[in-house]
């Protein structure tokens, strides 16, 4: 409900991290941000920067990690919040987090071809056994 969407454009700057936690998967990696802005002598000058660490559950997992790597540039759509935890040293640490519901190439800096899924099939209708009550 109270949920903070968010999307950031940048490029994926670690090698990315395939995760099973029993019937769930996740896929995780970091993306940079990084802005640049245009000075009064028409030269480009680095700007800004934002670190998110992307979090991708269920089917986003499948599908991001069979297709983005390091250093793709991606699209990432989700909601933000801050992950808090102790350290190996006893130091409480935060860093960004965002829980993606939507992953996909930067398609203005590459190109991709496109591969559905596939579909999970449908439940058979089990059978009657034999020699059971008939209604």
């Amino acid at each position: 409900m109270f949920e903070t969407p968010f999307t950031v454009v940048g490029n994926i700057i670690t090698n990315p991290v395939r995760l099973r936690f029993g019937d769930q998967e996740l896929y995780k990696f970091r993306v940079a941000s990084n802005s640049r802005r245009r000075t009064p002598e028409g030269t480009w000058e680095p700007g800004n920067s934002l670190y998110v660490t992307v979090n991708c559950w269920g089917n986003l997992a499948t599908g991001a990690s069979a297709t983005l790597g390091k250093g793709d540039a991606v699209v990432v759509v989700g909601h933000l919040y801050t992950n808090e935890y102790e350290d190996k040293d006893g130091a409480r640490r935060a860093s960004v987090e965002v829980r993606a519901t939507a992953v996909g190439p930067d398609l203005s800096r590459c190109t991709a071809k496109i591969a559905p899924l596939p579909r999970p099939a449908a439940n058979p209708v089990p059978e009657p056994e034999a020699g059971g009550a008939v209604d």
